[in-house]
């Protein structure tokens, strides 16, 4: 690179027809630009690594170069760092004295003694310190005209030279010297005494190798690095001093043989090289990619098994057609499969990398610190997990594996995703084709669960609840999601199946009555005609999806109902009973969320029933106008909440009930609440707090409004919006 920049002056200065003929043909022939002068250009070598440019800030127009004299100066060879004290002339009239004693006084205070920066008690030095102008000086050089020949010598740096106001910082620590020494002084011995602080003594763990990397790499250690290399004083000539002629000598070339210029004289084809070289220069200051960064081209010239490796190892979770794909086509399947079951274990028909690859032995987490180890006897459990349902919940897991909270959201993030007040569902839907085209892989990874299961048995006392699987249709089979309804239409199933038990022996009973008694009334609470509902209102549709319900009304089909309406109608006090255990149950639920929509009440009104032994009065048919007068009953009050007008909710959850008045101290509150969200569908934590503490009257403390929200909102995207509102 040096020679090159010199060889380009070369050129611009004694070769300028021929470099023509070279690079622009057209211009060859043309006479109009004639050379005016040839200049021998030499190349110095006295000073090749020793030159500095050093670049001074702008002074004043009447302050010359001669009116700045240098006190000191010093070095850090390695940093390229210098500083220099130079001297201001307090006699131009630029200088304002006032500014100077006052900045004196400032930083030395009214007494001088050796250690005083200013000892004239007047500012008449400064120091500068550099920085470095430019990374590559390798093209910059310094040139010497002298009797018709240039002479260059190349730069080993430039610094530019920059005001230092380590004075100030000294003026602040005296002054909080200062400060000190008064409040010192007026505090009395016994204070001293008691002024004893209980100290607290930490050993240290033993520091890995991969913490000793962080920490060197750190600012901080970087600093301290560059601080501990010592200064090197300097003797500064001046610009007429003998010594400096005799080293400004250097910057001519101390022989013009062509023993030394020979890089000077070149041919067209080797000049044009030097001056475009190939792309060797590019490839160095590309930037080095992350060390867990490989490209394609370069994963498929590895073994298979160490792609595979690689691949599951950034990717974490991954269906095997995904896989194969990556792998490009040729790839044997049965070669892969061999591979995978090396790194990776089977969860829901994909492939899940194993935990000691993630955490290799003798690491620890960046969390905790926990060893490996225990690492990877969690991550297992959660794996395990996943292999048993579609959902975990964070703070089981927690509970079990007792590690910090950020390992464990580590795990889950592996391979899962987080859903609103439901819990970490797996990430990947159940790859039915894999299963079904592989039975054999399948089995073996069953064998290989069960050992870990029995592991993680005895490492975590495991409870039958923790160890017990859902029941699922079938081991192989694609797990489904179980919501809330289709729960509440298992329970109904049961029951319909043990009201046929008592359908039967009813009949049964029936028929006896009647040889007994051929002759006398049939009893009216006993047998009853069943005839269609007079009643206009609408039995209560307590299913999300049509197709669950199976003509169930409230878990019972109506014909088979233990409290059937008798031409229409209940039996007399069965209404009442059927109201006070109605509003027990919306009394309790409202008591304990504050805030429900229809859809929710009802939703719990199903688990309700569920909950509740065959033949309950709860069973007779509860319809929507009736529920919803219950509500309004028992002192909650509907919620007009503002929806969006693009919002995709059902009708159901755009009815919002509320408990108005729960009889705590918080009633006041939650009213004021929610009168915001009638007035607006979403709403900040800020405005929240504003209007509860104008309207209440009190500044709230941070429990008291959290204990608000808690009761009747959710947050969602930084904002608060009522119970069962939010739009996802």
């Amino acid at each position: 690179m040096i020679h090159m920049t010199f060889l380009f002056s070369f050129r611009l200065c004694q070769g300028i027809s021929q470099e023509k003929a070279l690079f622009y043909p057209s211009m060859a022939n043309e006479e109009d630009d004639p050379i005016i002068q040839e200049i021998d250009v030499f190349l110095a070598r006295s000073l090749l690594e020793k030159l500095y440019l050093f670049q001074y800030p702008i002074r004043p127009a009447s302050m010359t170069y001669d009116d700045v004299t240098h006190l000191s100066a010093k070095i850090k060879p390695k940093q390229q760092k210098v500083e220099l004290e130079m001297a201001i002339d307090t006699l131009n009239p630029n200088y304002c004295r006032s500014k100077g004693e006052q900045i004196a006084l400032n930083v030395d205070g009214t007494c001088t003694d050796e250690t005083s920066t200013y000892s004239s008690k007047l500012m008449d030095k400064q120091t500068f310190c550099s920085s470095q102008a430019a990374s590559n000086v390798s093209r910059y050089a310094a040139a010497v005209y002298k009797k018709g020949e240039l002479h260059l010598t190349p730069l080993h740096g430039i610094l530019q030279l920059r005001p230092s106001f380590t004075y100030l910082d000294k003026a602040d620590a005296k002054h909080r010297e200062r400060e000190a020494a008064n409040e010192g002084g007026d505090s009395s011995q016994d204070e001293a005494e008691d002024d004893v602080k209980q100290i607290t003594v930490r050993f240290s763990r033993p520091e890995t190798e991969q913490a000793r990397q962080r920490r060197v790499q750190s600012y901080e250690f970087l600093q301290k690095r560059q601080a501990e290399e010592h200064w090197v004083h300097l003797h500064y000539y001046g610009l007429k001093d003998s010594r400096s002629e005799h080293e400004r000598q250097y910057l001519f070339s101390q022989g013009h043989g062509l023993a030394e210029n020979t890089e000077l004289i070149k041919s067209p084809s080797e000049y044009l090289m030097m001056l475009m070289p190939p792309s060797v220069e590019e490839e160095n200051e590309k930037p080095m990619a992350p060390s867990n960064v490989l490209s394609m081209a370069q994963l498929r010239t590895l073994p298979l098994a160490d792609q595979i490796k690689i691949l599951m190892k950034n990717v974490k979770v991954m269906p095997f057609a995904n896989l194969l794909g990556l792998l490009g086509s040729g790839t044997d399947p049965t070669a892969v499969l061999r591979c995978v079951q090396q790194v990776a274990l089977l969860v829901q028909g994909n492939w899940v990398v194993k935990s000691d690859v993630l955490y290799p032995k003798d690491t620890s987490s960046p969390h905790s610190g926990v060893p490996a180890e225990v690492l990877c006897r969690g991550r297992d459990f959660v794996m395990w997990k996943f292999t048993q349902d579609r959902w975990v919940v964070r703070k089981e897991v927690a509970a079990v594996t007792k590690l910090c909270p950020e390992d464990v959201k580590d795990f889950l993030e592996h391979m899962s995703v987080a859903r609103i007040n439901k819990g970490w569902e797996f990430m990947l839907p159940y790859d039915e084709d894999f299963v079904k085209k592989h039975p054999d892989i399948v089995q073996r990874q069953q064998m290989l669960w069960m050992g870990i299961q029995a592991k993680l048995e005895k490492v975590y006392n495991l409870l039958k609840e923790h160890l017990a699987p859902k029941k699922q249709e079938a081991q192989s089979a694609h797990p489904l999601l179980v919501s809330g309804e289709q729960r509440v239409n298992m329970a109904k199933a049961k029951v319909k199946q043990n009201y046929g038990q008592l359908e039967k022996e009813f009949q049964r009973q029936k028929a006896e009555m009647k040889s007994n008694d051929s002759s006398a009334k049939p009893d009216v609470p006993n047998i009853r005609i069943k005839e269609e509902p007079v009643s206009l209102e609408e039995p209560m549709d307590t299913s999300a999806h049509e197709g669950l319900n199976n003509g169930l009304v409230n878990g019972l089909h109506p014909a088979q109902g233990p409290l059937d309406p008798v031409n229409g109608h209940l039996p007399g006090g069965c209404i009442d009973r059927v109201a006070q255990e109605l509003k027990a149950f919306v009394s309790s639920t409202f008591k304990k969320q504050f805030v429900l929509t229809l859809s929710e009440l009802k939703r719990l009104f199903n688990l309700h029933l569920a909950s509740l032994p065959p033949g309950h009065t709860l069973f007779s048919g509860i319809s929507d106008k009736m529920l919803q007068d219950m509500v309004l009953d028992t002192g909650c009050k509907q919620i007009l909440v503002p929806f969006p007008p693009q919002t995709a909710a059902s009708p159901d959850e755009l009815k919002v009930y509320a408990l108005w008045e729960a009889g705590d101290t918080y009633d006041q509150h939650r009213q004021v609440l929610l009168e915001i969200f009638s007035k607006n569908y979403r709403v900040r934590r800020n405005v929240i707090q504003s209007q509860l503490s104008q309207e209440c009257g009190e500044d709230l403390n941070k429990q008291e409004v959290d204990r608000v929200l808690k009761d009747c909102c959710v947050s969602y995207g930084g904002m608060w919006y009522l119970k069962g509102t939010v739009q996802s």
